[in-house]
């Protein structure tokens, strides 16, 4: 699962479930579920006198489980808590894709969350505190250097702490996500859209990922498999998207195209900046083909 920072493959991220590390049933679940990824929780899911039975039952999990090409994540604890130290060791045995970090306000937070994680995985951060909004920039400005690759909203904590009511929808949070979504494309990072925690309600979900989706966030932290539809069709490319893409890639590849920086394709004015995009999602196209079901391995 480990991959070197400055290498990783582009991949989606339309699907990312939340397992808990305590729940083995749940675990092997997963390995069936056509998500993209999988955020395999210490923290919140996981009480607190069950951690250390946690960390072994996921590490026993991920020692034999074939994830068949999607990715793992390992939300730790936060640092300032006692359970930090071994989740990290966990982590350093384990050498998941990626170690997502929860409440992440500070930049000395992901400096320490890196020399603990070692190099190998990719560094995640939870955006889920007013000062963690405020901070949003600063965190993805330094750590680019330490390899955070992905900002993960969480509006639970957020809701708690501002005291926005949950029945109100998402109207009053949108400045938030929207600033935590520009910090993210500052720094060239991805970020990922908060749970939504009434898996009942797919009508409703299916609306948050389409308000999602145009506010610019790359895929969805799902809490339940009812939910993986729909976040892979709205975060996923249409068809018409991928038709686009060739389509813009073929007529700048024109030999007439060769000096070119603005082409017009159909009646739209196309600049070379969205050949890169198109090739960015030609490249990933293969990822989109249906998983098999993954395994434990026995050994």
């Amino acid at each position: 699962m480990q991959t070197n920072p400055p290498n990783r493959r582009p991949r989606f991220r339309r699907s990312l479930i939340s397992v808990p590390a305590i729940n083995l049933r749940a675990l092997e679940k997963s390995l069936s579920l056509p998500c993209d990824g999988m955020i395999f929780d210490l923290e919140d899911s996981v009480a607190d006198a069950s951690k250390a039975e946690a960390r072994d039952i996921l590490r026993r999990f991920l020692q034999h489980a074939d994830l068949n090409g999607r990715e793992a994540i390992i939300r730790v604890n936060s640092n300032d808590t006692l359970w930090f130290a071994e989740d990290l060791a966990l982590v350093e045995a384990i050498k998941p894709d990626a170690v997502l970090l929860p409440k992440a306000e500070r930049v000395e937070d992901l400096h320490r969350l890196r020399s603990a994680a070692g190099v190998g995985p990719a560094l995640w951060a939870m955006i889920e505190t007013p000062k963690a909004v405020l901070a949003a920039a600063e965190l993805a400005s330094a750590g680019a250097a330490l390899g955070l690759e992905c900002l993960v909203v969480g509006l639970n904590d957020l809701r708690k702490e501002t005291r926005v009511p949950p029945g109100l929808g998402r109207q009053y949070l949108v400045p938030w996500l929207m600033q935590v979504v520009l910090a993210a494309r500052a720094y060239g990072l991805e970020v990922i859209d908060a749970v939504s925690n009434d898996f009942r309600d797919l009508d409703g979900f299916a609306a948050e990922c389409s308000q999602g989706r145009s506010m610019g966030f790359d895929g969805k932290m799902l809490i339940h498999p009812a939910q993986i539809d729909a976040a892979n069709r709205y975060f996923g490319p249409s068809e018409s998207d991928i038709a686009e893409a060739r389509e813009i890639v073929a007529a700048f590849a024109a030999p007439e195209a060769a000096h070119l920086n603005v082409i017009n394709l159909d009646g739209r004015m196309i600049e070379r900046l969205h050949v890169a995009e198109a090739e960015h999602l030609l490249s990933k196209l293969s990822l989109l083909e249906p998983r098999p079901s993954s395994s434990i391995q026995k050994g």
